[in-house]
């Protein structure tokens, strides 16, 4: 995908492309940064660990932890439980849109939630009283966050290979054990959540971004373990 679609995704079309030569963020956006940090952002396609990270991280410091599933999800992912079947909207959105649809709608409905997300967030840079929070999400993109420049608030964005995401969404939904109907639905949101991991892990190596690669590490939990030794340091 061209760099110009990757922005248009992003929504921040009237941005040059950023590098950290051409913007530092000495202690704005980087990992755990010297500077006392009110909001630790995570973010990341889905199954990359990010709410693992979160909740550890959460608990360490004693912030509290907010999902930006739990502001907005858009739709429901299309694998039925025992306690509820698949619904026919999110049936028919899975089936009848492309790959580059499934992403250009979801990537519009993440830069739809950005104002919300910022207003979490801005209130507890300004007031030092504020709990301090770990907000974490897919929503949680890379060229809004920078554009931002958002004080005291630090972030870094987990992404893994393609494999390692797809093993990890079957073993999540017992995908083996699914009908073949339900196997082409949950491979459209693989597909999209693949692809939403090529764009994220282009956006924070091209804006220098903190990046964590979890599908280099022996299972979802290392990641926790390396960022709560980088507070301790």
């Amino acid at each position: 995908m061209a760099v110009q679609d990757d922005r248009r995704l992003f929504g921040v079309t009237g941005m040059s492309r950023l590098t950290p030569a051409d913007r530092p963020l000495p202690d704005r956006v980087t990992l755990f940064g010297m500077s006392p940090i009110e909001v630790l952002l995570v973010g990341g396609p889905s199954h990359s660990g990010k709410s693992t990270l979160a909740e550890a991280l959460a608990v360490k410091l004693g912030w509290s932890h907010v999902s930006t599933d739990s502001m907005a999800r858009h739709p429901r992912r299309p694998w039925k439980t025992e306690s509820r079947p698949v619904p026919e909207h999110v049936v028919a959105h899975y089936s009848s849109l492309s790959v580059g649809d499934l992403i250009a709608d979801v990537m519009r409905h993440y830069n739809g939630m950005w104002p919300d997300i910022e207003g979490l967030v801005r209130p507890r840079v300004i007031d030092r009283d504020a709990d301090s929070m770990v907000l974490e999400g897919s929503a949680v993109l890379p060229e809004r966050v920078a554009a931002a420049g958002l004080k005291d608030v630090s972030a870094c964005w987990l992404t893994a290979n393609d494999e390692v995401l797809e093993r990890r969404i079957h073993a999540a939904i017992g995908f083996d054990g699914a009908t073949p109907e339900d196997k082409t639905l949950i491979q459209k949101i693989v597909s999209r959540n693949q692809r939403y991991n090529a764009l994220i892990t282009n956006s924070v190596k091209q804006l220098g971004l903190n990046n964590i690669d979890t599908g280099n590490t022996p299972d979802v939990d290392a990641p926790v373990r390396r960022c709560v030794d980088l507070l301790e340091s």
